[in-house]
């Protein structure tokens, strides 16, 4: 499919591949139409160093999701039909985009969304044209159609990606779709042919590709191949997030998190394949805490601070619905 087709009628951003005509209503596996929602905007201090800035990142957390992982943290607003969520324009949101640059963020750092992206490359045009001068983070799951990166490559300083597994089985069970083992490598080809150098600048900035991992209990040897994928194509091309604070999913409560002893082989592993640059979570650093989107302030106290402005829109169309 060329790259002027991509687009919301028939929806093909990701590899779901609904072709639903979600201009005229109809909802994806991702649960949402062609209005662009956001469940929250603000100043978020949770990513890695070269992400966070002196302020925080300039978060967007958009609702809906391609996927529907079994452990997702923000559940409340990636599940189909979401509930909340503001219903923003274009306009809307490069005003928006405006008012994270006046907070001081570090970035705008867009979260799951794929299902958004022509109108979020909209936004951001429009908002260039507004004196938006903030770098961009694409912050996926990386379950997005390349036709749809394509669109939004353009825009794009960084990006923060997860290669979840390659693995079907593992894939089934906690990334809600078996076909995420396969999409991923299409994907991740794209975006390391694309951006073959990551470094971080004079002002602390990271610049190129980010891949995150986290470690799912029990699947060990799944995390080993993504390693080892890792070390074989992309160390020399980007920089490694290794995270383990896994929350566990829904009704499975009794799943263990990560032994100590797997945390040793993983880091032991890391050295053995020369994996230097980046970021590997602390073991103590595994405690589990779910976002809650009904509050102004979805997280814990010091972690975020909300963009007031998007507050104010919030509440402005909950007066326009409880009319």
């Amino acid at each position: 499919m060329k790259r002027e087709e991509i687009g919301y009628a028939p929806c093909t951003l990701c590899p779901q591949a609904c072709a639903v005509d979600r201009i005229r209503g109809q909802r994806g596996i991702c649960g949402e139409t062609s209005e662009m929602r956001i469940a929250w905007m603000g100043l978020h201090r949770g990513e890695e160093p070269p992400l966070t800035g002196t302020n925080g990142s300039g978060t967007v957390f958009f609702t809906g999701c391609p996927l529907h992982c079994a452990f997702c943290q923000n559940c409340q607003i990636s599940k189909r039909h979401a509930d909340g969520g503001v219903v923003v324009g274009i306009d809307e949101f490069a005003d928006l985009l405006l008012g994270l640059q006046d907070m001081g963020a570090a970035n705008a750092n867009l979260v799951t969304g794929t299902h958004f992206i022509p109108s979020i490359v909209d936004s951001l045009v429009l908002a260039r044209k507004m004196g938006f001068t903030l770098p961009v983070v694409w912050n996926s799951s990386g379950f997005e159609s390349v036709g749809a990166l394509q669109l939004i490559d353009p825009h794009v300083d960084t990006y923060l990606i997860d290669v979840k597994t390659f693995d079907k089985t593992v894939a089934a069970t906690f990334c809600g779709s078996a076909s995420y083992a396969e999409a991923i490598g299409p994907v991740m080809r794209y975006l390391l042919d694309k951006h073959p150098v990551t470094m971080v600048d004079g002002e602390g900035v990271l610049h190129g590709l980010l891949v995150r991992h986290l470690v799912f209990p029990g699947t060990l040897a799944a995390t080993e191949a993504v390693l080892r994928w890792f070390a074989s194509h992309a160390k020399d091309r980007a920089w490694l997030s290794l995270m383990v604070q896994f929350v566990p999913p829904e009704g499975n409560v009794g799943l263990p998190a990560i032994t100590e002893g797997e945390y040793d082989s993983l880091i032991g592993l890391l050295d053995e394949l020369g994996i230097e640059d980046g970021f590997v979570q602390e073991l103590a650093d595994n405690i589990p805490w779910i976002p809650d989107f009904t509050r102004d302030n979805p997280f814990p106290e010091g972690f975020a601070d909300p963009l007031n402005q998007f507050l104010d829109l919030k509440r402005a169309q909950l007066e326009r619905f409880n009319r």
